[in-house]
């Protein structure tokens, strides 16, 4: 059996995992996760890279949870010749129908602007470049094969799948794959997917699981811990408290599914509690409300902690105005809002979508706040307000960023060092192998020293892109 990594290898996004083996004296491929990568030129490129190997080649593809750096580039897979069945849990084919078409509109709509501003001379750089219709979208959807959490299938002659929850965001699941090969023993390989911090806001903790031959797990947060959840609240209490004193706009970057639904949660449960006043709350994303009604309709998955607070805020609507903004006019009619607005938008990258517009309107105001609060991607416009950035360029005009910037980290959908090594601890063998993904470079490397020193297992592995590994 060899996996090649195709990507999150040596960064955090464009998880896509490659599979080979030999079953019944054919070689048999298949695919964990096809994302997309995200953050800059670099990304782009990467996108539209070819496969080493015939998209006819995959026999399946097993995907561990919705986020577009795991699922956005499915589409384009199946529009270049892949037509297996793509397996995944019932939450997560549900936000695919939400998120693979807002996707493919994003980009054409992208694109569509990019060149209305060239040809008015008001762009400049390379254009954008749209990875995928909505109809190739909409062909990826029918290809989907829904799972339950905890349910064993054989998905072929050597091959079974199982799905635990991954506690990341809804439907996001660990991938354990017991395999079979020709003239080989039954080894497991287990596909961590994006593990969730344990005790967090919404979702339930990562399932425990006892025992792997190769395990391949994330390292987002690799290299160190998270601020403790009451730490977490002080901070944005304060940057709330603070900003509508001063009269200003609060702007969220988020992402739509999980981070932008957490947010909510933690503002409205901060007033249940009298930490915050009556707060003006907008959410300006169509994926990031749909999103939002998905996780009602899979209420019963939520932790008893969230499911107690949406429950006072449904007996007390007053408390908060919230609003869900519907069209684009509605969208641009906050521009207008100068003061005492709390607004919530994708991308949480801050790449596309309406957030960049509430940015060029709100980053020139000393009195306005930004609060990041997930992982920003190297070369991500997200990243370059992280880094300090004086100005930015926004539709292809120069903008000061005058906004104060505020980076709330624990509020991570990802455990960090000392939840991913918990997780680990669940092993009660050491693996054979074990591949750290999903993380830069430092995070992942970092991790690694620590797997080794902390939990003495020996075979730790730093994959590298497009390399291959015998398991």
């Amino acid at each position: 059996m060899k996996i090649q990594f195709l990507g999150a290898a040596g960064e955090v996004t464009g998880s896509r995992h490659s599979v080979e083996l030999t079953l019944g004296g054919r070689k048999t491929r298949f695919m964990v996760d096809f994302g997309m990568f995200q953050g800059g030129r670099e990304a782009t490129a990467k996108n539209l890279e070819p496969l080493p190997f015939s998209p006819k080649e995959i026999d399946f593809v097993v995907l561990t949870h919705a986020h577009i750096d795991h699922s956005g580039l499915l589409p384009r897979l199946c529009a270049q010749g892949f037509s297996g069945p793509i397996y995944c849990t019932d939450a997560s084919f549900e936000l695919l129908k939400i998120l693979l078409p807002d996707s493919a509109h994003l980009q054409h709509s992208d694109v569509d602007r990019a060149e209305r501003r060239q040809k008015a001379g008001k762009w400049r750089g390379e254009l954008p470049v749209a990875l995928y219709s909505m109809e190739e979208a909409e062909l990826a959807l029918a290809q989907c094969e829904v799972l339950a959490y905890g349910k064993q299938i054989e998905l072929c002659k050597g091959i079974n799948l199982e799905f635990q929850n991954a506690g990341h965001i809804l439907g996001s699941a660990i991938a354990i794959l017991d395999i079979t090969e020709d003239q080989s023993k039954k080894k497991r390989c287990v596909f961590s997917g994006d593990i969730g911090m344990k005790g967090r806001l919404l979702m339930p903790n990562p399932a425990i699981i006892s025992q792997a031959d190769v395990v391949i797990v994330e390292s987002t947060y690799g290299d160190r811990l998270h601020k403790t959840l009451a730490d977490t609240e002080a901070e944005l209490i304060q940057v709330v408290t603070s900003t509508m004193n001063t009269h200003g706009n609060i702007v969220i970057p988020a992402f739509a599914v999980g981070r932008t639904q957490e947010i909510l949660f933690l503002l409205i449960d901060l007033v249940r509690r009298n930490l915050l006043p009556h707060l003006s709350i907008w959410v300006d994303s169509p994926m990031a409300t749909a999103a939002t009604h998905l996780t009602q309709h899979f209420f019963a998955q939520l932790d008893q902690e969230s499911q107690s607070t949406f429950e006072w805020f449904k007996n007390n609507p007053s408390a908060v105005d919230l609003r869900f903004i519907a069209d684009v006019d509605e969208s641009k009619a906050l521009n207008k809002i100068k003061g005492g607005a709390i607004i919530i938008s994708a991308s949480g990258m801050c790449d596309a979508g309406r957030i960049v517009h509430h940015l060029k309107n709100n980053l020139p105001r000393a009195q306005n706040a930004i609060v990041i609060t997930g992982f920003q991607a190297y070369g991500s416009l997200g990243r370059r307000l992280v880094d300090k950035a004086t100005k930015v360029r926004l539709f292809g005009e120069e903008v000061p960023v005058r906004a104060s910037i505020h980076t709330i980290g624990g509020l991570s959908a990802h455990a960090d060092q000392a939840g991913l090594l918990e997780w680990l601890q669940g092993f009660e063998v050491a693996p054979q192998s074990v591949f750290v993904v999903h993380g830069e470079p430092e995070a992942s490397a970092v991790l690694g020293e620590v797997i080794r020193e902390e939990l003495g297992w020996k075979n730790v592995i730093i994959p590298e892109r497009l390399h291959t590994y015998a398991c």
